[in-house]
């Protein structure tokens, strides 16, 4: 079983001492593109005002054109404990067990614009980098998508788990049978309705169950008996997405 996720624009801060490793990052595959990328995003970093337009980050945001300029030699820490926001509060990584982190190491990989597809427990830097942002030619999308659509090819016939949005699902579609999931709420008139920001809460609480429960899911019968015996209501569309209803 492989869980795809997003990433967060928000990164927590520090780490360990030692600088970004590529040798130690999963998917060596994508070393020459992640060390074409750091360089790109660094030298732009020189220039602050172009750095800002570019990412289009406001004044509040000046602090992480430092981030970029310094990631080659800034403190890492593992992928799971860098990325914050919603669904990464959700999630939960510095509550999990000892168990669940070993298994999210293995099952879990999160989509950066800068790294690519990154292990939970992969060590990175704090960065700004979106799926849309402004470099110099080829683009993000032009790095990444033949790149880790070749790559998520490798686990076609294993259960795959689509958590990304649509925007990073275009940085390098998963293979046919993947399931993409759809996170909706059913309303007084009893129409299930997709979520916009809160989806993300559901997607973090649903990916925590699951390291926690520690079972490599073949197949997606197995998944949804699961769920239902742990109160998780998931289903399969007719258009063939993982449905969670909250």
């Amino acid at each position: 079983m492989l869980i795809l996720l997003p990433p967060s624009e928000t990164k927590r801060d520090g780490g360990d001492p030692a600088p970004l490793d590529y040798t130690a990052l999963s998917h060596p595959a994508f070393t020459a593109t992640r060390r074409a990328l750091v360089r790109d995003v660094s030298r732009l970093a020189r220039d602050p005002e172009e750095t800002m337009k570019r990412l289009k980050l406001g004044q509040k945001l000046a602090f992480e054109v430092e981030r970029n300029r310094t990631l080659a030699k800034a403190p890492t820490m593992p992928a799971l404990d860098r990325y914050t926001g919603v669904l990464y509060e959700a999630l939960g990584a510095e509550t999990l067990s000892p168990e669940a982190r070993a298994f999210a190491d293995r099952h879990v990989r999160i989509h950066s614009a800068l790294f690519g597809l990154v292990g939970a427990g992969d060590a990175i830097p704090a960065y700004r980098l979106s799926h849309d942002s402004r470099l110099d030619a080829p683009s993000v999308k032009a790095r990444w998508a033949t790149a880790v659509a070749k790559e998520l090819a490798r686990h076609e016939g294993e259960l795959i788990l689509d958590l990304r949005s649509e925007a990073y699902v275009a940085l390098g579609p998963a293979p046919a049978g993947s399931l993409f999931l759809r996170v909706v709420s059913r309303g007084p008139d009893g129409v299930a309705r997709a979520l916009n920001h809160f989806n993300k809460k559901g997607k973090g609480t649903l990916v925590r169950a699951i390291v926690e429960n520690g079972v490599d899911f073949g197949a997606v019968d197995s998944l949804l008996s699961w769920g239902v015996e742990h109160g998780h209501r998931l289903s399969v569309s007719e258009a063939g997405e993982l449905v969670l209803e909250v």
